[in-house]
């Protein structure tokens, strides 16, 4: 089937009639949040999306306009295990926030620009000789976004995505009213749990 159906007007002229003209687009043209600083840096990585070749700044600005939960923030230790191999001296571009993770030991010195950085995470990061910028700074001193290593957080590591899922053998966990002997312990079921029928 054709994606372009002509019909005919008053004046017996042919015209086009587009069959996905009243389909919205349902990405965000622009970030919801009234935040000053958010929309300076929309401003900023719109202008170099624009004049630059470079899809780095095209996929920042993406970011910039996406929600909380699709921005969810990276540990440290996550950080630490991506600079391996090869990429200890980029700079690290985190679209969101940069948390401390204190199973990590030692922070190799690093890099990072983000939008926001916890306070502890900020501290080990200088502390290791590494250095902490905003995406305005780094938009100075590398604004094709050359030797840099974009990341972002785990999406799915929200607690409410455990309980997603529709149907049996979807592993899914339940919501339970309370935790307790007397709440949704399969008894009868097996016999640790009281006894099996």
């Amino acid at each position: 089937m054709s994606v372009v159906d002509y019909e005919f007007g008053n004046d017996g002229k042919r015209r086009i009639d587009l069959r996905k003209h009243h389909e919205r687009s349902t990405h965000r043209k622009a970030p919801k949040s009234d935040n000053v600083y958010l929309k300076l840096l929309v401003k900023l990585y719109r202008f170099l999306a624009r004049r630059t070749d470079a899809p780095f700044n095209k996929v920042v600005l993406r970011r910039l306009f996406m929600s909380r939960i699709n921005r969810p923030p990276i540990s440290l230790s996550r950080i630490a295990a991506n600079l391996k191999n090869g990429n200890e001296n980029k700079t690290v571009v985190v679209v969101g926030t940069v948390t401390d993770d204190n199973r990590l030991l030692t922070v190799p010195k690093m890099s990072v620009a983000a939008l926001r950085v916890t306070a502890t995470a900020r501290a080990r990061i200088t502390a290791a000789g590494g250095q902490v910028i905003t995406l305005d700074q780094l938009a100075l001193e590398k604004p094709t976004g050359a030797n840099t290593l974009l990341l972002r957080g785990p999406k799915n590591a929200r607690e409410a995505v455990k309980h997603f899922g529709f149907g049996p053998h979807k592993n899914k966990k339940p919501y339970v009213r309370s935790k307790g002997r007397k709440f949704e312990r399969a008894r009868g079921r097996r016999r640790s749990r009281g006894f099996k029928v």
